[in-house]
């Protein structure tokens, strides 16, 4: 008997779907990390100039006025800030002070059985559901009782079934599957 219990929580430890397990409930509460598709504002403090707003593009990367390009994929807006202080301290500014927030969020997307599949703006406090009623609601197929949500955690794709209370994140994908009766 115990034996049998071991065998199947083996053989379903190595699924890629899981109900939604540590992984996925940690990630709500962790820092937001940046991604292509989101956009951000810097503003200099005492520098006009250099204050504008600015699209991570395809490689993870921001053009700003003096400095370049600079490196912003999986760093947070205060990782964002000191790195461009430090940047701008290398012979551009004395003492310079950067504010980073997000303008803009990268978008979500949902499939499956909804209304209208696609990509969507995120909305900050977004849940399965209200993801879903973005999409234009349950086709008359879906199944309402939950959904496989796909997120990135450490650079790879993790997904799980979720039930529909469950937070999204910018860049989620949120699949409404095919209901058996």
């Amino acid at each position: 008997m115990l034996a049998g219990l071991a065998l199947v929580v083996l053989s379903l430890g190595g699924c890629a779907t899981h109900p939604y397990g540590a992984d996925m409930r940690a990630s709500i509460d962790a820092p937001y990390r940046l991604s292509s598709g989101d956009r951000l504002r810097v503003i200099v403090f005492g520098q006009e100039n250099l204050t504008n707003s600015f699209n991570v593009d395809g490689a993870g990367n921001i053009g700003m006025p003096l400095i370049g390009s600079v490196h912003v994929q999986n760093l947070t807006t205060a990782e964002v800030a000191t790195t461009l202080e430090a940047r701008l301290r290398g012979g551009y500014l004395r003492e310079p002070k950067v504010s980073v927030e997000v303008e803009a969020f990268r978008p979500f997307f949902v499939l499956g059985e909804v209304g209208s599949s696609g990509q969507y703006p995120f909305v900050n406090g977004m849940t399965a559901q209200t993801a879903v009623a973005i999409a234009g609601g349950f086709s008359p197929r879906g199944d309402q009782s939950g959904v496989d949500l796909t997120r990135t955690l450490d650079g790879h794709a993790a997904t799980a079934s979720v039930p529909m209370t469950f937070p999204i994140r910018p860049g989620d994908t949120v699949t409404v599957r095919e209901r058996f009766f």
